[in-house]
Order: C-alpha cells, then sequence, then structure tokens
C-alpha cells in the first residue's frame, strides 16, 4: 500500500455509482455459490482498506464508520500490525497452544491479565472468536459454581454457537429454529434509559421470588454496553445492582466485552466507566485488528477448572497473538484517547443533526460507541425500524460506511484512528442522507 494512500485524504470518493460492473460480478457469483444465511447489509466488495478508508473493486473510496462490526480498532492494515504478523508468519502458522508453549501465547496472556479491570491475579483462556469465549465462560461458571442457571437480558447478543444464542434476544431470527436450546437460561430487562418501559430491578426481583431461587444462579451475562441491542448504555445503578447480586449470592459477574473493550469506549474496557469489576471478562472483536481471536480473562480464583477440560487447537494462535500484542501497543499508545476526544466530538455534531432531523430520537454512547435511534415521534418514542435499510443506502452511494443497530439505530463504530477531518465528512454525508429520506419521505 502506498505511503500517499495514507496520507492523502482522498476518500469519501465515489466515482460509478455503487455496486459497480466489478462489484456486479461478484455479487452474481456469491448468489451462486454462498449459503443463503449471510445477510450482505448493502453491496460493498471490498478490494482494500487503509486507515478510516475502504477502497471497492470499481475504484469508489468510502469513511469506514462501522468498522467491520467494531472490529478494526486500529484502523484498516496498519503497517505496524501488518509488520507484526509478516515477521510471525515467517517463523511458524500453527502448533496448538493447547499442548505447547511459544512466546506470543504468553504475552498475550500475560498483557490482557494486567489490562483487565479488577483486583487480584487473572488468568486468560485464549478463543478464536467471541462466541467461542461466551461459550467457554458458561462452561466455566458451571464447573466453578456447581450451578446451572444463568441470568441474561433482552437485547443482549452473545454469538451464534448454541449456548450464546441461547443468552441471545436482540432478534428472533438468531434463534428461530434453532430449538431446543440450553435450559437454565433466565432473561431479564436491561436498563435503557431513553426508553425506561421496564421497572428492570422490579423484574429482577419478580423472577427470583417466584421462578428462580438466587443461590441457583450461576452466572449473571451481561454486556456493560449493549451492541446488538442497540448500543445501549446503562444506569450505573443497573451495573451495580448485578455486582452486588453476585457478591451476596454466590454467582459470577461477565461482562461480554467483545464489542464494548480494547479501546472502542476511550477506556480500555467499558467496565471502567462504571467503577464495577467482573468476575470474568470476554474479549474478541477489536483485539487483533481483524484477525480472529477472542480470550476469557479470569480471576484466578475463578478460573478453577481442571487440567484438559477445556481447550482449542486454533485459540491464540502465534500470528493472531502477534497482532493483539501490536494492536494492544497502538491502542494503549493514542488510540484509545482519540477514540475518547473524537467520540466527543461526533456526539456533539449528532446532536446538533437532532436539532434539523426530528427522526433523531436519542444520541447515546461512550467513546466511539454511539447509537441513534430513530422515532416516528419524539414525544411517543415510537420506533422507525424502516428508516434504517435507506439511510444505509443512502450514505452508501455517498462514500458512507454505517450498520444498524437494534430494531431502530444505527451505531457509529469507526476505526479509532478517525480524525477531526473524518468526523465532519462523516457528519456531512448523514445530514444529507438524512435531508434525502425527508424529501423523499
Amino acid at each position: 500500500m502506498r505511503d500517499n494512500d495514507r496520507l492523502a485524504k482522498n476518500y469519501p470518493k465515489v466515482v460509478v455509482p455503487p455496486p459497480g460492473p466489478k462489484a456486479k460480478a461478484i455479487i452474481e457469483r456469491d448468489r451462486e455459490f454462498l449459503s443463503p444465511s449471510y445477510i450482505k447489509e448493502y453491496p460493498l466488495v471490498v478490494e482494500r482498506g487503509s486507515g478510516a478508508m475502504i477502497e471497492d473493486v470499481d475504484g469508489n473510496r468510502y469513511l469506514d464508520f462501522m468498522a467491520g462490526i467494531a472490529v478494526t480498532s486500529t484502523g484498516h492494515s496498519h503497517p505496524k500490525v501488518v509488520a507484526a504478523i509478516e515477521e510471525t508468519a515467517r517463523k511458524f502458522l500453527h502448533i496448538c497452544a493447547t499442548d505447547f508453549h511459544y512466546p506470543q501465547f504468553t504475552q498475550l496472556a500475560e498483557r490482557l491479565a494486567r489490562l483487565v479491570p479488577g483486583p487480584g491475579k487473572k488468568r486468560v483462556f485464549l478463543t478464536n472468536s467471541g462466541t467461542e469465549a461466551v461459550e467457554g465462560a458458561m462452561k466455566l461458571a458451571r464447573q466453578h459454581t456447581k450451578r446451572q442457571n444463568f441470568i441474561a437480558f433482552e437485547g443482549a447478543f452473545h454469538g451464534r454457537t448454541y449456548g450464546s444464542i441461547t443468552l441471545n434476544a436482540s432478534k428472533v431470527k438468531y434463534r428461530r429454529g434453532f430449538g431446543p436450546l440450553l435450559p437454565g437460561v433466565y432473561h431479564l430487562p436491561y436498563s435503557n434509559p431513553y426508553r425506561q418501559e421496564v421497572d428492570w430491578r422490579a423484574a429482577a426481583e419478580s423472577l427470583f421470588h417466584h421462578r428462580l431461587a438466587r443461590d441457583e444462579v450461576a452466572a449473571v451475562i451481561m454486556e456493560p454496553v449493549q451492541g446488538e441491542g442497540g448500543y445501549v448504555v446503562p444506569e450505573p445503578e443497573f451495573i451495580r445492582y448485578w455486582r452486588d447480586f453476585c457478591d451476596a449470592n454466590g454467582a459470577l459477574l461477565v461482562f461480554d466485552e467483545i464489542q464494548s473493550g480494547i479501546g472502542r469506549t476511550g477506556k480500555m474496557f467499558a467496565a471502567e466507566h462504571f467503577g464495577v469489576a467482573p468476575d470474568v471478562t470476554l474479549v474478541a472483536k477489536g483485539i487483533a485488528s481483524g484477525m480472529p481471536i477472542g480470550a476469557i480473562v479470569a480471576r484466578d480464583d475463578v478460573m478453577t477448572w481442571e487440567r484438559g477440560s477445556h481447550g482449542s487447537t486454533y485459540g491464540g494462535n502465534p500470528v493472531c497473538c502477534a497482532a493483539a500484542l501490536a494492536t494492544l501497543d497502538l491502542v494503549e499508545n493514542g488510540l484509545m484517547q482519540n477514540a475518547a476526544r473524537m467520540g466527543a466530538l461526533v456526539t456533539d455534531g449528532l446532536r446538533e443533526l437532532a436539532a434539523d432531523h426530528d427522526v433523531i430520537g436519542d444520541v447515546r454512547g461512550l467513546g466511539l460507541m454511539i447509537g441513534v435511534e430513530f422515532v416516528k415521534d419524539r414525544k411517543t418514542k415510537e420506533a422507525f425500524p424502516e428508516m434504517i435499510e435507506p439511510l444505509e443506502l443512502a450514505a452508501f452511494k455517498r462514500g458512507l460506511l454505517l450498520l444498524g443497530a437494534g430494531r431502530s439505530s444505527i451505531r457509529i463504530a469507526p476505526p479509532l484512528v478517525i480524525d477531526a477531518e473524518d468526523v465532519d465528512h462523516g457528519l456531512r454525508i448523514l445530514d444529507e442522507s438524512l435531508a434525502e429520506l425527508k424529501v423523499r419521505a
């Protein structure tokens, strides 16, 4: 990749209305051979990326405000991450960390054990993905507590394997047709300061009075900021309630920081905004800037499963570990702080846009994990899900990549490398796209 591509602000730039001819040809081949389960939000066919820029196969350049679902934290193909990958790949690609040792694995485990908030020594199990980390945490919780039951939350998304989809409650399509699912999972309302439709505390007390004994809960598994549920930031009292519950009843508090962790919220982990430390932290997505790796990080006195009771052939692959170590260096030394600064600019700009576009009902978030909720009426707060797909497409045609979240929200989750000029471009395109949709309506 040429240096001038990284330095010049030559994006967004649409040279042919997307999808162009090359993109259309690839999409047609996809339709013939791919599983119908793939969603494909809009016809983006990527050729390459650099920083906050994505270029498609027809030469169109886009400003990326979704980062592959909050994954490319250091931007696309950051030279330090690429160099770490190349250096390690030349040495060896695989040996299986379940059975043998290598430096990158040990270095990453130690790094994560020291970074994750909370007192006491931590231990780490490395996985290939976020959903594997969730599954492993469920096994660990049951083994450690000798209990079977889990508390999860409405709006939650934890992955697509069986235990994870049992915990999910964001969209029915993630569960439909796959039952019977895992027994012993109870869903409760998540705190949503904007909607406040349900008393989450009363719902919890009702569950423990009528259906589930407090001392039969193995773990409470939550996203400290919900992702697929709409980028919802809960009340601090909600987080503290569940920390106190776990302390009082011998359950584990598990934070799924797969989307909210690794600097995205302006702190290394979202838990730090609430001053509450979980017993187990789950990490993936942004930890390696696009390479597949995740982690279960638990207190030493919690990670008590016996030798050989859990393992992984590829988890903690040396190349992925090297990418993660380079990513953590970059996030700790500037990008996390940039996420806080740029997140404030984006949030302020979105709230200014709300003055001109009454379909914006709520702007919320931490750092560069920002949700924009659309409503048909601000007084009634009636959701406007029909807004999301047309807005994604209108922005895409202008060179901005967006992605929905929840029922009627879009997520603003760009690479943590964006600057003020990127913010200006993104807000301008969003403004133009909303104006177009208003005229069409």
